[in-house]
């Protein structure tokens, strides 16, 4: 088969699986999601698999990650799977444990909590036949001119994922924890979907942490929305620490109105080929969005982060702090795009990207781009790849400090800039202490693993 076929063929079987399999994946779905889905596939199939004649895509061949004999499932599994038994919190502070495996929340009780204040947190597919109105109001309605078929192919096969929505005037004060699970003796690929909701002057945190307990390979491909109302504020964190057979791919669209606040961090611990989109709207004037990241990777690993936050409305600010450390031969990807539109007068927007290389056959590729339509804006935007300072080093070697250590400790250092976004202490800490174990080479799938894998 030649080159030119390959992304035709798996876009084909991706088509004809959802065609064939379409009134399992439709049955439960209310009819608004189910003419979304037919919307998105038509997009998926005139446009296909993103590949590497995709400029967003020159450096991830992502169609090369469709490739695995992944079962698809359309269906929760008959999994007996007890929070308790699987997963342990070392941050008693976070007492709000929502437990999706395989890209389902399993059981009929308690899959839709109704926190205080009236903050609803749980189960998608619940929340679609409890609150369709408020659901549909919502659901698929942020346009974003930088998602890609991705993001639609998702939109044709989800079925369940994390639903939060955060009533108006309501300010949750403890975070909410999403568990995202893979639980399979055998390889899957799953399509999770997220609705993130805080309406006008609410405010509230989310966490989300990806893990895998099995070690078969998989492909998750999952969808964030998250629309943030006039003066909301919202903290959203995700930690990715899965194995190295692992494809995560996570689309993440973010709508904010008037004076409305978000920051999000993404923290990726480990995984073989990972891809994070962040696309960000800001709307309306006064809004304000900062987004960062940091990945860690050795061995073949491949992390890939694509941003793209647009300015259309004045007096809005954004910021991205992205940095990586890349060790044996890993892959870094960043693709950063900044857009003020002629409107969008008093814009401050600035981007960074740093990344050390531990190794000669490490390999890091950055993009920071800005595009402006206006006169009256202060942006900025840079790109830094290296390796560890010598005069640093040389610093601490002179205070009786090993190599080694001193590697770690400007390592550490490094990250720590990254890791000090997040707003709560106790995550923070335990963020950090994960990263310390990663760089030092202790944390292993398994290493103090908050998973118990069976």
């Amino acid at each position: 088969m030649s080159e030119d076929k390959k992304p035709y063929s798996l876009s084909t079987e991706l088509i004809e699986a959802f065609r064939s399999n379409y009134p399992a994946i439709a049955e439960q779905s209310p009819d608004f999601i189910n003419s979304f889905r037919q919307k998105s596939i038509l997009d998926f199939e005139q446009n296909g698999l993103p590949n590497k004649k995709n400029e967003n895509y020159k450096y991830t061949n992502i169609e090369s990650s469709f490739l695995g004999a992944y079962k698809r499932q359309y269906s929760p599994q008959d999994l007996s799977v007890d929070i308790n038994d699987v997963f342990s919190c070392d941050v008693p502070e976070l007492d709000t444990h929502l437990l999706l495996i395989n890209g389902w929340f399993l059981g009929n009780e308690n899959t839709l909590l109704e926190l205080p204040g009236g903050v609803l947190a749980g189960s998608l597919h619940e929340a679609a036949k409890k609150y369709p109105e408020l659901v549909e109001k919502y659901y698929g309605k942020i346009q974003s001119e930088n998602n890609d078929t991705l993001f639609s192919l998702n939109n044709a096969f989800a079925q369940d994922g994390l639903f939060v929505y955060f009533p108006k005037g309501i300010k949750l004060e403890k975070p909410i924890q999403l568990i995202n699970l893979v639980v399979a003796n055998e390889q899957l690929m799953i399509h999770p979907r997220n609705l993130i909701i805080t309406e006008e002057d609410s405010s509230g945190s989310i966490i989300i942490c990806d893990h895998s307990v099995n070690p078969d390979a998989f492909l998750m491909n999952s969808s964030t929305e998250i629309f943030a109302g006039k003066n909301s504020k919202l903290e959203m964190y995700r930690q990715q620490n899965a194995h190295d057979h692992s494809v995560q791919i996570t689309n993440t669209t973010i709508l904010q109105k008037e004076n409305s606040y978000v920051n999000s961090v993404y923290i990726t611990l480990h995984g073989g080929t990972v891809r994070n989109n962040l696309h960000v709207e800001l709307s309306e004037p006064n809004a304000e969005n900062h987004s960062s990241g940091l990945w860690l990777a050795d061995k073949t690993q491949h992390i890939d982060n694509n941003t793209f936050v647009h300015h259309n409305a004045p007096n809005c600010t954004s910021s991205q702090l992205y940095k990586g450390i890349l060790d044996d031969s890993s892959t870094g990807i960043f693709s950063g795009r900044i857009l003020v539109d002629k409107d969008a007068q008093k814009t401050a927007a600035f981007q960074s990207n740093k990344n050390l290389l531990m190794t000669n056959e490490a390999k890091s590729r950055s993009k920071p781009q800005l595009e402006i339509y206006a006169d009256d804006v202060k942006c900025s935007h840079g790109s830094a790849t290296g390796q560890l300072d010598e005069n640093a080093m040389f610093y601490l070697r002179a205070r009786g400090i090993s190599k080694k250590e001193a590697c770690h400790l400007l390592m550490q250092a490094f990250a720590s800039e990254v890791i000090n976004k997040i707003t709560i202490e106790p995550l923070r800490e335990e963020i950090n202490g994960l990263v310390e174990k990663r760089l030092r080479g202790e944390l292993s799938r398994c290493h103090k693993c908050k998973v118990h894998c069976k």
